[in-house]
């Protein structure tokens, strides 16, 4: 357990080590806001073997970590002052620290690579869009038009009353949205369906918002898409076809950065370490090898 310090007091957030490399050290941001580290246990199959050291890490609020109840610590400068607390009790450094973010967790990343990017070797954007308007507009456009239209009716209808609770709101979501740009796999991997559950909804809710398409909450405005040139870390996007958000966008993010580089996952969703590993691994494996050894190129 790693103590921070808040506005409001201190608690206790958890980390677990793998590996131990002095060059290379990842710290990996969950989604959500609220989500777990075990989104991330895809990874203990691929980072050992490349000898990189990498760190699962729940954020204040989940899982394993203290879960205070004061909503004011739910912001995302208060999130951001936690991964540098968390930064300097693992010691990571600009010699090693790579920072990957997915989903919520991107957000994070590129909220932290514009406050603190001179402790950042490399920083890793997965899944994540740069601005949560188009997020929603993509989820409207696009990903909308792809359900049947009487599902999406009753989908909307439920919104519309705020009958989120409502089991034909989940019976209708899972094979028609998650199934098809959550997670691809089928059945789906056992660290996702045990993950879900300890999601901390109350945090989830208060700033992602309670609907899956697009985004409400206290991130419904948030937009760091004419920010992304003042970041100079090297910066890999990782976007997917079938993903929640526009793998277009994503791919554009990395041209926006100073020193970036994009990777599609032809095969993938919002969760394309479990979706496709084929081709998330090699792509992000390679990216942190070509860091490390100073030959970054886009």
């Amino acid at each position: 357990m790693i103590a921070v310090e808040t506005p409001v007091g201190k608690f206790n957030v958890w980390t677990k080590r793998f590996g131990n490399n002095p060059k290379i050290k990842v710290l990996l941001l969950h989604g959500g806001p609220g989500g777990t580290h075990e989104f991330f246990e895809s990874f203990e199959s691929f980072f050992p073997q490349e000898g990189i050291e990498f760190y699962e890490y729940d954020q204040l609020g989940s899982y394993f970590s203290d879960k205070p109840k004061d909503s004011s610590l739910w912001t995302i400068p208060r999130f951001v002052e936690e991964v540098e607390q968390v930064r300097k009790a693992l010691g990571l450094n600009k010699e090693n620290f790579y920072l990957l973010g997915h989903s919520w967790g991107g957000i994070l990343a590129m909220e932290y690579a514009l406050k603190y990017q001179d402790n950042l070797k490399g920083l890793i954007i997965s899944n994540m869009m740069s601005s949560c308007p188009a997020y929603g507009k993509y989820a409207e456009d696009v990903l909308a038009k792809q359900m049947d239209q009487k599902v999406l009716d009753t989908i909307r209808a439920l919104e519309a009353k705020g009958d989120f609770s409502n089991p034909k709101y989940m019976e209708l979501l899972i094979p028609n949205f998650y199934n098809q740009h959550a997670c691809r796999l089928q059945p789906w991997p056992e660290a996702l369906n045990r993950a879900f559950p300890h999601i901390n909804g109350d945090i989830y809710t208060l700033m992602q918002g309670p609907s899956e398409f697009g985004i409400g909450g206290r991130l419904a405005k948030w937009d760091r898409s004419k920010d992304l040139p003042q970041i100079k870390t090297p910066t890999l996007t990782i976007g997917a076809k079938h993903d929640t958000m526009d793998p277009e966008h994503m791919k554009w993010m990395a041209t926006q950065v100073q020193k970036g580089r994009s990777l599609l996952c032809p095969n993938g969703s919002h969760c394309a370490m479990w979706d496709d590993q084929p081709n998330y691994f090699p792509g992000l494996i390679q990216f942190i090898k070509d860091v490390d050894a100073g030959g970054f190129t886009k």
